[in-house]
C-alpha cells in the first residue's frame, strides 16, 4: 500500500471498509494488493462524468465500470431529474436501453433499481436497444430523461453509461456539471437510494417496455425516406445490400426498417450476426474501419453487393462501402457519407418541392466542408458545433422551440448522422435506410454512390480529411495527452507543410459563442486545416486534417505532407 498516492490508498480503504461492497469485489481488490500499479490505476480517482457520462473498463474501482460506480452515478442523476421535474403534473420518468457488452443487463437494471429507489419511473427494455430508440422512446413517452449503457465502439473490456435529458438528447455542459456536482456530493454508497426488483415492479415503479416502442420507432425512421413508393414499388427488390451488425444492438431494428421501405434483397453476415460481447470476428467493432468489413466484402463478393452496410455495437454509426470503378470495395469515409447523403436528401427535396426555404445543415467543427458547401448550393443555412452530437441536438431542439430554422440534416465526422426530428441523437438505422435509397436511386440512373462522389468532387471541389489518433492509457498517458495540446498551445506552428498558419482557434476560450472545451484548430493559408482534441471517451489524442486540392491526386499529397509533419511533431 505504500506505494500507492493517498488518494488511492483511501479510495482502497473506503471500499475494503464498507459494508455495501459485496464478499466478492473485496476479494478481488485483497489479491491486487500485491499489483500496485494496478491498483493505483483503479483508484488514483473517480471514473470521470464526461461526454455524456461515464465510460471506462468494467471491473472493481471507483476508476471503473461496475454496480457501484453506475448506482453512484444514477443517485446524482436521479436527484437532477427530480429538481429538474419540479412541480410537473405526473411522476418524473427515465427510459433505460442497453447494448450487448458484459454486464449491460446488469448495469441496466441497477440504473432502473436505484431510480426506483428515488421515487422515478424506470420504464426498461427487456433487451438490446440501439442508442437512437432511446433518444426516440425518451421523446416519444414523454419522459423525463434517459439512460443508456454502452461504450459504442470501445474494446471489450469497456461499458459505459450515457444520460438524457426530457428532450431526448445527451446532457450538454452546463447539465452534466450539475449531475456532476450531485455525484460528487455522495460521499457514501450507503446514500444511493435503492429497491430490490420485486418491489421497485410492484409500486409500478420499475416498467418494462417492449413491441408497441420498437414499431413505434421503426415506422418513425422508416417515414423519413424521401422516395418510399419508388422503393417499394420497383427499386428495392434489385438493389442488392449487405448488412452487419458487429455483433451488436442493430441487427433486428436495420433489417425491420430497410424491410419497411422495401428494400427485400439483404444479406446478413453470419458470423457477426448474433450479439457478442468479445467482439470475436473483429479486431474492433468500429465501422470507420476497414477491417470491421473484411467478412462483410467476402460476403458481398458472393452476391454480388451494391453496397455494404455496418453499425457500431450501441448502432449510433453507420459505416457503408461500395463499389469503385475497379469493381473493388471501398470503404466510404464518415465525411463522404455524409456528402453524398447531404446531397441525395436535398436535391430530393427540392425535386418534390419539399425544401423548405429556411432549411438547416448542422456539421461539427472537425467535420469536412464538403457537406457544407454541398447543402449552401441547395439553399441551406450551415451551423458549426463542438464535437458530440449532443451539441447537434441541442441545436435541433432550439430550432424546434424558435421555429427560425427547419432541421434537414446533421453529422459528424465520426459516422454520425441524423435526419428527421425525432431524436437528438445520431442514428444508424436511419443513416443504413438513407444510404441505401440514396444508392437504389442512383442505381436506377446507372451509377454507383461511388460515381456520385466523383460527380460532386467535379463540382464542389477536391476534399479529401484524415484522422490520426495516438492511445496514451492510464494516469500517464493522460499526462502525455496534456502535456501535448499545452505544448502546441504555447507554441503554435507559424508555417506547416508549405503553407502558412493564418489563424489559430483555441475553443477552450469559448470561441464562436460554443462552450469551452480543449481542442485547437489550426488555419493554413492554402485554405487546409488541422485540429488537435483529446477524445472524451477514449484515452486518445485525435489530430484532424482537412485540405481542398486541384484534384484527387493532388489533395491525396497535400493531405499526406500535411499529416506527416504535423504527426511528426505529435510523436516528438
Amino acid at each position: 500500500m505504500a506505494e500507492l498516492s493517498k488518494t488511492a490508498a483511501e479510495n482502497v480503504q473506503r471500499w475494503l471498509s464498507d459494508p455495501l461492497i459485496d464478499d466478492e469485489t473485496k476479494r478481488e481488490l485483497q489479491e491486487l494488493q500485491e499489483q500496485p500499479q494496478e491498483l493505483e490505476e483503479r483508484f488514483y480517482k473517480d471514473l470521470e462524468f464526461g461526454t455524456g457520462g461515464l465510460r471506462g473498463v468494467i471491473g472493481a474501482g471507483s476508476n471503473r465500470i461496475n454496480r457501484y460506480t453506475v448506482g453512484r452515478a444514477t443517485q446524482g442523476f436521479a436527484r437532477y431529474i427530480l429538481e429538474q421535474h419540479g412541480q410537473a403534473a405526473g411522476k418524473p420518468s427515465v427510459v433505460i436501453a442497453y447494448d450487448s457488452r458484459h454486464f449491460s443487463p446488469e448495469f441496466a437494471l441497477e440504473a432502473a433499481l436505484v431510480l426506483a429507489g428515488n421515487g422515478i419511473t424506470a420504464k426498461l427494455f427487456p433487451s438490446l436497444r440501439t442508442t437512437p430508440q432511446l433518444s426516440f422512446s425518451v421523446r416519444h413517452l414523454n419522459a423525463t430523461g434517459g439512460i443508456v449503457i454502452t461504450a459504442s465502439h470501445n474494446p471489450p473490456e469497456y461499458n459505459g453509461y450515457k444520460v438524457y435529458n426530457a428532450e431526448g438528447g445527451q446532457l450538454v455542459p452546463h447539465q452534466a456539471e450539475q449531475v456532476i456536482q450531485y455525484i460528487q456530493e455522495i460521499d457514501s454508497f450507503a446514500s444511493v437510494k435503492r429497491l430490490e426488483q420485486s418491489e421497485a415492479e410492484a409500486e409500478g415503479l420499475l416498467v418494462w417496455l417492449g413491441d408497441a416502442e420498437d414499431e413505434a420507432f421503426a415506422e418513425t425512421v422508416a417515414g423519413v425516406s424521401v422516395n418510399r413508393e419508388k422503393i417499394t414499388s420497383e427499386l428495392g427488390k434489385d438493389f442488392k445490400i449487405v448488412y452487419t451488425p458487429l455483433h451488436g444492438t442493430g441487427n433486428i431494428p436495420v433489417r425491420n426498417v430497410l424491410n419497411k421501405v422495401g428494400f427485400t434483397n439483404v444479406h446478413v453476415v453470419a458470423e457477426q450476426e448474433q450479439p457478442d460481447a468479445e467482439f470475436s470476428t473483429v479486431k474492433s467493432p468500429n465501422p470507420e474501419e476497414r477491417e470491421a468489413f473484411t467478412l462483410a466484402m467476402k460476403l458481398g463478393k458472393e452476391v454480388g453487393a451494391d453496397i455494404l452496410v455496418g453499425t457500431d455495437p450501441d448502432c449510433d454509426r453507420m459505416g457503408a462501402v461500395v463499389l469503385n470503378d475497379a469493381g473493388e470495395y471501398e470503404v466510404l469515409s464518415g465525411n463522404q457519407s455524409g456528402a453524398v447523403m447531404i446531397h441525395y436528401l436535398l436535391s430530393q427535396l427540392q425535386e418534390q418541392g419539399k425544401l423548405p426555404d429556411n432549411g438547416a445543415v448542422i456539421k461539427t467543427i472537425v467535420t469536412s466542408e464538403m457537406g457544407a458547401v454541398i447543402a449552401r448550393h441547395y439553399g441551406a443555412e450551415i451551423f458549426n458545433t463542438l464535437t458530440g452530437f449532443k451539441y447537434i441536438g441541442e441545436k435541433m431542439t432550439e430550432f424546434e422551440q424558435t421555429g427560425k430554422y427547419t432541421y434537414l440534416f446533421g453529422y459528424e465526422e465520426s459516422y454520425g448522422y441524423l435526419a428527421g426530428n425525432y431524436a437528438r441523437d445520431k442514428d444508424a438505422v436511419l443513416a443504413s435506410l438513407l444510404i441505401c435509397e440514396a444508392g437504389a436511386y442512383y442505381k436506377a440512373q446507372g451509377k454507383t454512390l461511388y460515381n456520385v462522389l466523383q460527380e460532386l468532387y467535379a463540382e464542389f471541389g477536391y476534399f479529401r480529411e484524415k484522422l490520426e489518433s495516438r492511445t496514451l492509457k492510464g494516469k500517464d498517458g493522460l499526462a502525455q495527452i496534456q502535456a501535448k495540446m499545452a505544448d502546441w498551445r504555447e507554441n503554435p506552428p507559424q508555417k506547416i507543410a508549405g503553407a502558412a498558419v493564418t489563424e489559430v482557434l483555441d475553443y477552450s476560450k469559448g470561441l464562436d459563442g460554443l462552450p469551452q472545451e480543449n481542442v485547437l484548430k489550426y488555419m493554413l493559408d492554402d485554405g487546409s486545416w488541422f485540429c488537435l482534441r483529446p477524445s472524451g471517451t477514449e484515452p486518445k489524442i485525435k489530430v484532424y486534417f482537412a485540405v481542398r486540392g486541384n484534384s484527387l491526386q493532388d489533395a491525396e499529397e497535400r493531405i499526406d505532407k500535411l499529416a506527416a509533419e504535423v504527426m511528426a511533431r505529435v510523436d516528438a
